[in-house]
Protein backbone atom coordinates (compact mmCIF):
# COMPACT_ATOMS: atom_id res chain seq x y z
CA UNK A 1 0.00 0.00 0.00
CA UNK A 2 2.81 2.38 0.92
CA UNK A 3 4.67 1.54 -2.30
CA UNK A 4 1.54 2.32 -4.31
CA UNK A 5 1.13 5.64 -2.49
CA UNK A 6 4.75 6.56 -3.20
CA UNK A 7 4.30 5.75 -6.89
CA UNK A 8 1.18 7.90 -7.06
CA UNK A 9 2.99 10.77 -5.34
CA UNK A 10 5.96 10.44 -7.71
CA UNK A 11 3.63 10.46 -10.73
CA UNK A 12 1.83 13.54 -9.41
CA UNK A 13 5.16 15.34 -8.88
CA UNK A 14 6.24 14.40 -12.41
CA UNK A 15 2.98 15.71 -13.87
CA UNK A 16 3.37 19.01 -12.00
CA UNK A 17 6.96 19.28 -13.27
CA UNK A 18 5.77 18.77 -16.85
CA UNK A 19 3.08 21.42 -16.40
CA UNK A 20 5.59 23.91 -14.96
CA UNK A 21 7.99 23.41 -17.87
CA UNK A 22 5.21 23.75 -20.42
CA UNK A 23 3.99 26.98 -18.82
CA UNK A 24 7.52 28.40 -18.66
CA UNK A 25 8.21 27.58 -22.31
CA UNK A 26 4.87 29.07 -23.36
CA UNK A 27 5.39 32.30 -21.44
CA UNK A 28 8.92 32.75 -22.82
CA UNK A 29 7.76 32.17 -26.39
CA UNK A 30 4.99 34.75 -26.14
CA UNK A 31 7.10 37.27 -24.21
CA UNK A 32 10.18 37.19 -26.48
CA UNK A 33 9.10 39.59 -29.29
CA UNK A 34 7.30 41.89 -26.84
CA UNK A 35 10.29 42.18 -24.50
CA UNK A 36 12.72 42.75 -27.38
CA UNK A 37 10.65 45.45 -29.07
CA UNK A 38 9.66 47.33 -25.90
CA UNK A 39 13.14 46.95 -24.46
CA UNK A 40 14.65 48.51 -27.57
CA UNK A 41 12.18 51.37 -27.40
CA UNK A 42 12.55 52.04 -23.66
CA UNK A 43 16.18 51.11 -22.93
CA UNK A 44 17.69 52.31 -26.20
CA UNK A 45 15.19 55.14 -26.72
CA UNK A 46 15.25 54.10 -30.37
CA UNK A 47 12.15 54.91 -32.45
CA UNK A 48 12.98 52.07 -34.88
CA UNK A 49 12.16 49.44 -32.27
CA UNK A 50 10.52 47.03 -34.74
CA UNK A 51 13.52 45.37 -36.35
CA UNK A 52 13.72 43.43 -39.61
CA UNK A 53 13.47 40.17 -37.68
CA UNK A 54 13.61 38.79 -34.14
CA UNK A 55 17.19 37.71 -34.85
CA UNK A 56 18.23 41.29 -35.66
CA UNK A 57 17.87 42.28 -32.00
CA UNK A 58 21.14 40.42 -31.37
CA UNK A 59 22.97 43.60 -32.40
CA UNK A 60 20.96 45.91 -30.13
CA UNK A 61 21.09 46.49 -26.38
CA UNK A 62 18.57 43.65 -26.13
CA UNK A 63 20.96 41.15 -27.67
CA UNK A 64 21.75 39.48 -24.34
CA UNK A 65 18.03 39.23 -23.62
CA UNK A 66 17.47 37.50 -26.96
CA UNK A 67 20.21 34.92 -26.41
CA UNK A 68 19.21 34.52 -22.76
CA UNK A 69 15.56 33.76 -23.50
CA UNK A 70 16.41 31.39 -26.36
CA UNK A 71 18.92 29.60 -24.13
CA UNK A 72 16.31 29.35 -21.36
CA UNK A 73 13.79 27.86 -23.80
CA UNK A 74 16.46 25.38 -24.94
CA UNK A 75 17.22 24.44 -21.32
CA UNK A 76 13.55 23.84 -20.52
CA UNK A 77 13.17 21.72 -23.65
CA UNK A 78 16.27 19.68 -22.79
CA UNK A 79 14.83 18.90 -19.36
CA UNK A 80 11.35 18.09 -20.70
CA UNK A 81 10.91 14.32 -20.72
CA UNK A 82 7.25 14.11 -21.69
CA UNK A 83 5.36 10.84 -21.47
CA UNK A 84 7.25 8.78 -24.06
CA UNK A 85 10.37 8.72 -26.22
CA UNK A 86 8.71 10.73 -29.01
CA UNK A 87 8.13 13.63 -26.58
CA UNK A 88 11.66 13.39 -25.27
CA UNK A 89 13.39 13.19 -28.65
CA UNK A 90 11.26 15.97 -30.16
CA UNK A 91 11.97 18.26 -27.21
CA UNK A 92 15.73 17.64 -27.53
CA UNK A 93 15.62 18.41 -31.26
CA UNK A 94 13.63 21.61 -30.69
CA UNK A 95 15.98 22.60 -27.85
CA UNK A 96 19.00 22.04 -30.08
CA UNK A 97 17.43 24.28 -32.72
CA UNK A 98 16.77 27.01 -30.13
CA UNK A 99 20.32 26.80 -28.81
CA UNK A 100 21.83 26.92 -32.30
CA UNK A 101 19.71 30.00 -33.04
CA UNK A 102 21.04 31.67 -29.88
CA UNK A 103 24.71 30.73 -30.27
CA UNK A 104 25.05 31.43 -34.00
CA UNK A 105 23.69 34.92 -34.76
CA UNK A 106 22.36 36.00 -38.11
CA UNK A 107 24.35 38.49 -40.17
CA UNK A 108 23.58 42.15 -39.60
CA UNK A 109 21.76 44.05 -42.32
CA UNK A 110 24.11 46.99 -42.75
CA UNK A 111 21.56 48.94 -44.77
CA UNK A 112 19.07 49.20 -41.89
CA UNK A 113 21.24 49.14 -38.79
CA UNK A 114 19.02 51.35 -36.64
CA UNK A 115 19.47 50.84 -32.89
CA UNK A 116 22.49 48.54 -33.35
CA UNK A 117 25.24 48.96 -30.76
CA UNK A 118 27.58 46.10 -31.68
CA UNK A 119 29.07 44.91 -34.93
CA UNK A 120 30.67 41.68 -36.09
CA UNK A 121 31.99 40.42 -39.42
CA UNK A 122 29.49 38.58 -41.55
CA UNK A 123 29.78 34.79 -41.45
CA UNK A 124 28.01 32.55 -43.93
CA UNK A 125 28.46 29.60 -41.54
CA UNK A 126 26.91 31.39 -38.57
CA UNK A 127 24.10 32.75 -40.73
CA UNK A 128 23.31 29.33 -42.19
CA UNK A 129 23.38 27.52 -38.83
CA UNK A 130 21.18 30.26 -37.35
CA UNK A 131 18.44 29.87 -39.95
CA UNK A 132 18.63 26.08 -39.97
CA UNK A 133 18.38 26.11 -36.17
CA UNK A 134 15.33 28.38 -36.28
CA UNK A 135 13.68 26.19 -38.93
CA UNK A 136 14.33 23.02 -36.90
CA UNK A 137 12.99 24.74 -33.78
CA UNK A 138 9.69 25.83 -35.30
CA UNK A 139 9.06 22.75 -37.46
CA UNK A 140 9.67 20.44 -34.49
CA UNK A 141 7.39 22.51 -32.25
CA UNK A 142 4.69 22.43 -34.93
CA UNK A 143 5.08 18.64 -35.12
CA UNK A 144 4.76 18.36 -31.34
CA UNK A 145 1.67 20.56 -31.30
CA UNK A 146 -0.11 18.72 -34.13
CA UNK A 147 0.90 15.12 -33.55
CA UNK A 148 2.08 14.72 -29.95
CA UNK A 149 -0.03 17.13 -27.91
CA UNK A 150 -3.19 15.69 -29.48
CA UNK A 151 -2.47 12.14 -28.32
CA UNK A 152 -4.65 10.43 -25.73
CA UNK A 153 -4.63 7.05 -24.03
CA UNK A 154 -8.41 6.89 -24.48
CA UNK A 155 -10.38 5.62 -27.44
CA UNK A 156 -11.53 8.33 -29.84
CA UNK A 157 -15.16 7.98 -28.82
CA UNK A 158 -14.23 8.29 -25.12
CA UNK A 159 -12.34 11.58 -25.47
CA UNK A 160 -14.26 14.33 -23.72
CA UNK A 161 -15.16 17.69 -25.20
CA UNK A 162 -12.47 19.76 -23.35
CA UNK A 163 -9.72 17.50 -24.74
CA UNK A 164 -11.22 17.67 -28.23
CA UNK A 165 -11.27 21.47 -27.98
CA UNK A 166 -7.65 21.52 -26.89
CA UNK A 167 -6.73 19.26 -29.79
CA UNK A 168 -8.29 21.74 -32.19
CA UNK A 169 -6.16 24.46 -30.63
CA UNK A 170 -2.98 22.36 -30.89
CA UNK A 171 -3.60 21.60 -34.55
CA UNK A 172 -4.50 25.21 -35.35
CA UNK A 173 -1.41 26.57 -33.60
CA UNK A 174 0.82 24.04 -35.35
CA UNK A 175 -0.59 25.00 -38.74
CA UNK A 176 -0.13 28.70 -37.94
CA UNK A 177 3.54 28.06 -37.16
CA UNK A 178 4.05 26.27 -40.47
CA UNK A 179 2.19 28.96 -42.45
CA UNK A 180 4.33 31.66 -40.78
CA UNK A 181 7.47 29.78 -41.80
CA UNK A 182 6.23 29.55 -45.38
CA UNK A 183 5.60 33.30 -45.26
CA UNK A 184 9.22 33.88 -44.18
CA UNK A 185 10.45 31.70 -47.05
CA UNK A 186 8.32 33.64 -49.54
CA UNK A 187 10.09 36.83 -48.45
CA UNK A 188 13.22 35.42 -50.13
CA UNK A 189 11.44 36.08 -53.44
CA UNK A 190 12.51 39.60 -54.54
CA UNK A 191 9.05 40.57 -55.81
CA UNK A 192 7.46 39.68 -52.47
CA UNK A 193 10.18 41.44 -50.48
CA UNK A 194 9.85 44.58 -52.62
CA UNK A 195 6.07 44.60 -52.19
CA UNK A 196 5.85 44.30 -48.39
CA UNK A 197 9.42 44.58 -47.10
CA UNK A 198 8.87 48.08 -45.70
CA UNK A 199 6.41 46.67 -43.13
CA UNK A 200 8.98 44.38 -41.44
CA UNK A 201 7.04 41.23 -42.43
CA UNK A 202 9.68 38.81 -41.21
CA UNK A 203 9.44 40.20 -37.67
CA UNK A 204 5.66 39.79 -37.72
CA UNK A 205 5.75 36.29 -39.19
CA UNK A 206 8.25 35.26 -36.51
CA UNK A 207 6.13 36.90 -33.83
CA UNK A 208 3.03 35.04 -35.01
CA UNK A 209 4.96 31.75 -34.97
CA UNK A 210 6.29 32.42 -31.46
CA UNK A 211 2.85 33.35 -30.13
CA UNK A 212 1.29 30.26 -31.70
CA UNK A 213 3.99 28.06 -30.18
CA UNK A 214 3.66 29.79 -26.80
CA UNK A 215 -0.14 29.56 -26.76
CA UNK A 216 0.01 25.86 -27.62
CA UNK A 217 2.36 25.18 -24.71
CA UNK A 218 0.28 27.25 -22.30
CA UNK A 219 -2.75 25.15 -23.21
CA UNK A 220 -0.71 21.98 -22.78
CA UNK A 221 0.48 23.30 -19.43
CA UNK A 222 -3.17 23.71 -18.37
CA UNK A 223 -2.87 27.46 -17.97
CA UNK A 224 -5.67 27.82 -20.55
CA UNK A 225 -8.58 25.51 -21.44
CA UNK A 226 -7.93 22.99 -18.70
CA UNK A 227 -10.58 20.48 -17.63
Amino acid sequence: MEASTNRDRAKKDMDLSFLAIRKAVGVLGIALPIVLALGTLIVSACPHFIKESISSYYYTLMGNVLTGILSAVALFLFTYKGYNSADRISAIIAGTGALATAVFPTNSDNTTNFCEVIAKPCSSLSNTVHFLGAAVFFVTLAYMSIFLFTKSNKKKEDIKKPKRNRNRVYITMGIIMLVALIGILLLRIPAVENAIGAYQPEFWFETIALWAFGFSWLVKGETILKD
